[in-house]
């Protein structure tokens, strides 16, 4: 059943990498409009190098000038002249910060006849940032949202006043020039708004919408941060065009086909998972229990981005689809031919080279063979070393794509 869980992973990612998908938003768009100005490339995010080389591919010289920033270990290689940088991710870093300036340096002073090829996928809130508040102050707020367990789009509500480029506002640094942005969705819903923080975007959160956020979670806000809560951003852009290509729904139903090529009846049950991680993991052996009268192979999938509370005690390494699988170790203990998997389409679930879990019926047995206890490693934060023990690890490596993650529960009969 591993072999099963590795395939329908791999296949799943394969079908939403971004190469096609940028180059068909690309050959029913006209740059510069016959005019003599400039097509200048910035690609942000974890898809960036991806998406930047395809388009690349496509426009070639008539790219004037470009910048691609993606995550730490997530570019392949030179792209023509674009300038390839790397940077920081969950929490940014002074990479982050040096190459945005590069970028919004790159895009300064545009004309009417200028044309911004902006290329958007998710990690783009990190990756991509100029702080309106000092450098550290920005880290610190997100390091409290991460640890608070905010969802994505709380956090961008907070991260868009205190930035110079999300909300729109890079966007509105471009103009005059028109921006055509195309995007690769990591939120659920794709509100356009949200995903990387809405750089080229007009905003539909407000002030007091950050607010709430502050308090719902319980955030510290550093001094200098606060009067930058009444901060209002962009609510309409005159000089954006935007098209959206792929999705959590894709990356579902590719594990669905995968599934089925493997001799399983796929059940797709959401692509809208949001919730605590370990309640997603206890949801999926619950289905997991209820099937196992099934006289045949059978699948179900689940699509999202579920939260995880860190324990503030805790010294361990996980991610939330690490814990998903962890979670329901114990929960399906000695069932025969069942396994549940969550793994998240950019190769990456949190701070380790993990991009997801797997569990089965003989999980817990081999996590207690080893003396390893579920509750401690689950109160540790490291679900990370507590799959690595039993084998129950998926590592893909940096894909390339970015659309939420997909988390399968299989029964073989």
């Amino acid at each position: 059943m591993r072999k099963d869980c590795d395939y329908i992973v791999n296949y799943a990612i394969s079908q939403v990498l971004p190469e096609e998908a940028v180059k068909r938003a690309l050959r029913g768009h006209v740059f510069n409009r016959g005019s003599a100005g400039r097509l200048l490339l910035v690609a942000v995010g974890k898809a960036a190098w991806s998406m930047a080389a395809a388009a690349h591919e496509v426009l070639g010289s008539r790219i004037s000038e470009g910048i691609v920033i993606t995550k730490h270990g997530y570019s392949q290689g030179p792209i023509g002249s674009l300038k390839i940088r790397e940077a920081g991710h969950p929490v940014p870093d002074a990479d982050s910060f040096s190459s945005t300036k590069e970028a919004l340096e790159m895009t300064c002073a545009l004309t009417p006849d200028d044309e911004v090829l902006f290329l958007l996928s998710g990690g783009g809130s990190t990756l991509f940032e100029s702080p309106a508040c000092s450098e550290e102050d920005l880290q610190e707020v997100t390091n409290q949202l991460l640890a608070k367990g905010a969802d994505i789009v709380s956090m961008n509500k907070i991260r868009k006043r205190l930035s110079r480029v999300k909300g729109g506002r890079f966007a509105q640094h471009c103009a005059p020039a028109r921006v055509f942005t195309v995007v690769l969705s990591d939120i659920i819903g794709d509100p356009l708004d949200m995903i990387a923080s809405g750089p080229a975007y007009p905003d539909s959160s407000t002030c007091e919408d950050a607010k709430e956020v502050v308090r719902r979670f319980g955030i510290e806000l550093p001094p200098a941060c606060i009067p930058l809560m009444e901060l209002e951003t962009p609510k309409q852009l005159d000089n954006v065009e935007t098209v959206i290509t792929g999705s959590v729904r894709e990356l579902c139903a590719a594990a669905a086909h995968a599934a089925e090529e493997l001799g399983y009846e796929p059940h797709y049950l959401t692509d809208c998972l949001e919730c605590e991680a370990s309640e997603a993991g206890s949801f999926l052996s619950s289905i997991a229990r209820s099937w196992q009268d099934s006289d045949h192979s059978v699948a179900f999938i689940a699509g999202g981005e579920t939260v995880v509370h860190l324990n503030p005690e805790g010294h361990g390494t996980g991610g939330r689809n690490q814990v998903i699988a962890f979670s329901a170790a114990e929960k399906i203990a000695g069932l025969t031919g069942t396994a549940i998997f969550s793994a998240g389409s950019d190769g990456s679930d949190g701070p380790n080279d993990a991009a997801g879990g797997y569990v089965d019926g003989e999980t817990a047995g081999k996590l207690a063979a080893a003396g390893l206890n579920a509750f401690d490693i689950l109160n540790d934060n490291d679900t990370y070393h507590g799959l690595e023990a039993v084998g129950g690890l998926i590592k893909t490596g940096a894909t390339g794509t970015n659309v939420n993650d997909v988390s399968v529960v299989l029964i073989r009969r």
